[in-house]
């Protein structure tokens, strides 16, 4: 079963490998770099979080061919397309987008008892196991881009 970052035990895990990461992390796929994919990871967190909606519209065709893709057990394929608002093309500190990531995750653990979370404004409603799966498949896609 895909794990989730609701899990106390995923959670940390996947906060160590954040901190594995360096500005000389080298990708082993894809075109950003590590502070581009720091920045971009921060998107899905900022979505749950309420923080940012950028600017999505519910989208039936997504909801029917991709809504389970984004917490099933099957990994992301490398070079899968990224959302159009979710592209990196700007350079990116790494050290600043790494902190920023890190207090989005630690925000995001710390609502770990939190149930009810609101639809998605793309995909619709999840439930709170299904939130969790999707920040842990994402996440942990782009460590493993970058080696960690």
């Amino acid at each position: 079963m895909m794990k989730s970052l609701f899990d106390a035990e995923t959670f940390s895990e996947t906060k160590n490998r954040l901190d594995k990461l360096s500005d000389n992390s080298e990708k082993q796929w894809g075109k950003m770099t590590v502070g581009q994919m720091l920045h971009h990871c921060q998107g899905p967190f900022n979505i749950m979080l309420e923080k940012n909606d950028y600017g999505m519209k519910p989208n039936f065709l997504a909801k029917l061919f991709f809504k389970k893709m984004l917490y099933n057990d099957s990994p992301f394929r490398k070079n899968l397309p990224t959302a159009k608002f979710l592209k990196e093309s700007e350079p990116r500190d790494f050290n600043i987008e790494k902190k920023k990531l890190t207090v989005l995750l630690d925000e995001f653990g710390s609502k770990r008892e939190r149930e009810e979370w609101n639809p998605h404004p793309g995909f619709g409603y999840f439930t709170k196991q299904q939130w969790g799966q999707m920040q842990y498949k994402h996440l942990d896609h782009h460590l493993k881009q970058f080696g960690v």
